[in-house]
């Protein structure tokens, strides 16, 4: 058949697959039916929940302004899908087509899309981790069981890590006037993602709103009292910490596991896919019916020297999304590139933060706006002679100028000297990132690479 004959075909009557029932998977679900897919079409989701709205959780929901329930995300078209909620993929026959489920049945795609996202990190000890007191934040029912917890007024919240998340925790616990300890390994919050000289900047922040903020150590193990009930954190430094609600907020895992075996390049640090969004097999060759979106992708960026980025960001999921549901059904000619630019906000402590580009690849940051010690300024970061990122603490303003100027790798630092430049900010200084090679928590892009496989692949050929 011929390809405009073949594509024709998928579009009427082809059968498409969505494995991740969340935002990318929505998003890509409404565009397919925009690009006038008539065809099949099937969400697969782990959780028993329609889309939703994960933001809300660390923030509005643990603040009570609003329930877990009430974070379903609008829709924007009607689907006439199929969903399978609340059984997770299980394994992927890419040689026949079919995607495996927890509950034994399989389902035929002629494209299939994963958008499986990530998970919240455990706590790294099982028996700890089953203590009554200790919880992660990452889907509806973990909201809504921690909000439950801090209605109960704990003694002490104790959070676990000082990127975006466990801030926003922090935050939240601080807002409704309870006791909260934040134990972060690296130098300051948010440090993986931002740099020292920023996260000293959220470190303030965070102790001029009466947070118990320690740097530098790290909780060594949590102990229960008879009844398993947790009672007590033990630092590396010695000290402990008497609580009885830890939240375990150590980054995320991608959910790329039920993929083992299966042939494509999936692995702890995602999908590897190209610009297109179509996925990578092991052996580093891009198949064409198999897409990825969201969190679980990682894929080439021209913005960053074409390495492969992994992106926790709202923004990115949509975007990817659509970009990916349009190339699933469209020919090569009609096809477009992923380029959205990163980009990230944070609400803490009464102060709004957001990002464009990756941060976390600058070697120097300038204050470009503003004051670090009035915590409202421009953060401009550059890599290799030019600007790379920028972050804003309650100056949204400047983010849209400063998006024009990664997109045009204008040089750094940035040559004009006018518009609220302080003393401060007259020469770029050390961006203080940690060493990539040690774990951070916190960061929402990570940077993995050029390589779109893991692992080596030994080719043994057959003998004659």
């Amino acid at each position: 058949m011929a390809v405009d004959g073949y594509l024709a075909a998928l579009r009427r009557e082809g059968r498409i697959v969505i494995v991740g029932a969340s935002l990318a998977g929505l998003r890509a679900a409404e565009t397919l039916r925009e690009e006038g897919f008539t065809g099949s079409l099937t969400l697969i989701g782990d959780e028993p929940y329609e889309p939703y709205d994960r933001p809300p959780l660390s923030k509005q929901v643990l603040l009570g302004r609003t329930t877990a329930e009430h974070t379903a995300l609008p829709r924007y078209e009607a689907l006439d899908a199929q969903w399978r909620l609340g059984v997770a993929a299980t394994g992927l026959d890419m040689s026949a087509k079919r995607v495996r489920l927890a509950d034994g049945d399989e389902v035929e795609y002629d494209r299939l899309l994963i958008a499986t996202g990530v998970r919240a990190r455990p706590w790294f000890h099982p028996q700890e981790a089953e203590l009554d007191g200790v919880c992660v934040l990452r889907t509806r029912d973990d909201a809504a069981a921690l909000h439950r917890r801090l209605a109960t007024g704990p003694r002490r919240v104790l959070v676990i890590g000082a990127g975006f998340t466990g801030s926003e925790i922090a935050s939240a616990c601080r807002a409704r006037e309870l006791p909260v300890t934040v134990v972060e390994r690296g130098a300051a919050p948010l440090v993986g993602a931002l740099g020292k000289v920023v996260g000293e900047v959220a470190a303030a922040l965070q102790r001029a709103h009466g947070v118990d903020l320690r740097c530098g150590v790290m909780v060594t193990g949590l102990e229960g009292d008879p009844a398993g009930r947790l009672r007590y954190a033990h630092l590396s430094d010695g000290s402990t910490v008497d609580t009885d609600l830890a939240v375990i907020c150590l980054g995320a895992t991608r959910n790329t596991e039920w993929l083992t075996g299966s042939g494509l390049a999936a692995g702890p640090r995602g999908i590897a896919c190209d610009a297109g969004c179509r996925a990578f097999d092991v052996r580093g060759i891009v198949t064409d019916d198999v897409f990825v979106a969201g969190d679980v992708a990682r894929s080439p960026h021209p913005l960053f020297g074409y390495q492969f980025l992994s992106l926790e960001h709202w923004g990115n999921a949509v975007a990817q999304a659509r970009t990916a549901a349009h190339n699933m059904v469209s020919s090569s000619a009609e096809r477009r590139p992923h380029l959205w630019v990163p980009a990230f906000w944070s609400a803490q402590f009464g102060v709004n933060i957001k990002s464009v580009g990756v941060p976390s690849m600058g070697e120097q940051v300038l204050v470009a706006q503003g004051s670090l010690a009035e915590r409202r300024f421009t953060g401009v970061y550059g890599y290799q002679g030019r600007v790379i990122a920028a972050v804003t603490f309650d100056q949204t303003k400047w983010l849209e100028f400063y998006e024009r100027l990664i997109e045009s790798a204008a040089p750094f630092p940035p040559p004009f000297r006018t518009v609220d430049r302080r003393v401060e900010g007259l020469e770029p200084v050390d961006a203080g990132f940690p060493d990539p090679s040690l774990p951070t928590h916190g960061p929402t892009v990570t940077v993995s690479g050029y390589s779109p496989v893991d692992r080596r692949i030994t080719f043994t050929p057959a003998r004659a």
